[in-house]
């Protein structure tokens, strides 16, 4: 930086050309970047946003350890309880769109401050409701807390990143599958001790004052809470000719479609293990291998995407994902299940993440946060719709034969819009 102090003690210029070289000065500390993308910084802010992202995550995991409390307490159908778990996951896929607005115009500090404040209330809220409507409805406002550690945290990690953007994106969704691994167990060692009710005013308590703690931290190395780190962004590196409201709707679509393959073994595993006589215990052990696995397999698909792009890396993703799948329709040992779930996990874990770098990669970045927002939300309604159809499919044939095929068919709806896109990708010249 430009010594300001020593150009007006150097006397030996006329007042003219001490404006000048002070007006000089000025404009190199202008241009001088605050920020360093790939830099050190950056990588500081990554495990900042990490962190966050595995504490804030608990509200994606939190309903399905309580549900047997609450239900026995309400005296409710398992129906009914479990409709807390699908307004968390509306609250969930709505505020991505919601808090990415809000990124996008007011930074990530602002909006990761609100949800906060949001899922710290209805936490508090949750462990006070006194009828089940009360519980659902708290569940909804949870979602929408929980929806600032994902989508938008993505879209701003990307904006810290060039060399390593992808890694950096699926570092931050690789939170939600830590949060699905660590919280679980926690909550239903508390749960001993505290209630379903304790355990909802403890959970709001410590994230309320940890990712608080985390943010300010963050904050402080943004320089501030109005830090925008899209303004300098450079453009797309990739150019589609197509519209982005366009790509933007056939994302959404492509989301749907691989959701709806994606929760078939996510969701029904565990029914399907009982049906077979394995029991609901090796069904769970499956279910925790899956987000075993797709922690490895999101970290794998940034470090992939960082070396053939995002479009290709969500491409290899959903035919490994299709691949996998398919083979739940040959093989039901208990062995074979065992191994399928795992390659499962491993194939699946980076399709999602793969569509917040695909939007960096062809979107202005000051659109990102809202537009992975959508995206998400996509994705959302594709898992919900994907698992309630998987078990009409069984109702209505008895077997989850047809439902694993169903989700072979919504598997190649995505691969074909992908395969679409990677057609019409074309790199942007470099600009000098």
């Amino acid at each position: 930086m430009p010594n300001i102090a020593a150009i007006w003690l150097d006397d030996g210029r006329s007042t003219e050309e001490l404006a000048r070289a002070v007006h000089a000065a000025l404009k190199q500390c202008e241009k001088t970047p605050a920020f360093v993308p790939d830099s050190p910084q950056a990588w500081t802010r990554l495990g900042l946003a990490l962190l966050i992202a595995s504490i804030g995550g608990v509200g994606m995991w939190s309903v399905v350890v309580v549900l047997p409390g609450v239900q026995a307490e309400f005296a409710a159908s398992r129906g009914a309880v479990s409709l807390a778990y699908t307004l968390t996951m509306f609250g969930f896929g709505l505020g991505g769109i919601i808090v990415g607005r809000i990124t996008d115009r007011f930074g990530i500090v602002t909006a990761m401050s609100l949800s906060i404040a949001c899922t710290g209330i209805a936490y508090l809220l949750a462990g006070a409701s006194t009828t089940l409507w009360q519980f659902q409805a708290v569940y909804f406002l949870i979602g929408l807390g929980t929806s600032a550690t994902f989508a938008p945290l993505m879209a701003e990690a990307s904006h810290w990143f060039s060399r390593y953007r992808g890694l950096a994106v699926t570092i931050v969704a690789a939170g939600n599958y830590v949060a699905g691994t660590v919280w679980p167990p926690l909550i239903n060692l508390g749960l001993e001790w505290l209630g379903w009710r304790g355990i909802h005013v403890a959970i709001g308590l410590f994230c309320a004052i940890t990712m608080s703690l985390l943010l300010l931290v963050l904050r402080a190395r943004m320089g501030g809470a109005g830090a925008h780190d899209h303004a300098q962004a450079p453009p797309p590196p990739l150019k589609l000719a197509i519209s982005t409201n366009a790509l933007t709707a056939l994302l959404c679509i492509a989301g749907v479609a691989c959701c709806m393959a994606m929760a078939m073994p996510q969701v029904h595993i565990v029914a399907y293990c009982g049906d077979l006589g394995y029991g609901v215990a090796h069904g769970a052990e499956m279910l925790s291998l899956m987000m075993g696995f797709g922690i490895v397999s999101r970290i794998g698909s940034g470090f992939l995407a960082d070396r053939i792009g995002g479009i290709r890396t969500l491409l290899l993703g959903s035919l490994a994902q299709g691949f996998a799948l398919t083979f739940y329709l040959f093989f039901d040992s208990l062995s074979s299940l065992y191994l399928i779930s795992a390659m499962f996990g491993l194939f699946q874990g980076g399709i999602v993440p793969s569509y917040a770098i695909v939007i960096r990669e062809t979107m202005p970045a000051r659109e990102a946060a809202t537009r992975v927002g959508i995206v998400i939300f996509a994705t959302v309604v594709g898992m919900s719709f994907g698992g309630w159809i998987s078990g009409v499919i069984f109702d209505a044939t008895g077997s989850y034969t047809a439902a694993f095929a169903n989700g072979v068919v919504w598997n190649a709806v995505n691969i074909a819009i992908v395969l679409g896109l990677l057609v019409l990708a074309r790199r942007r010249p470099a600009v000098a």
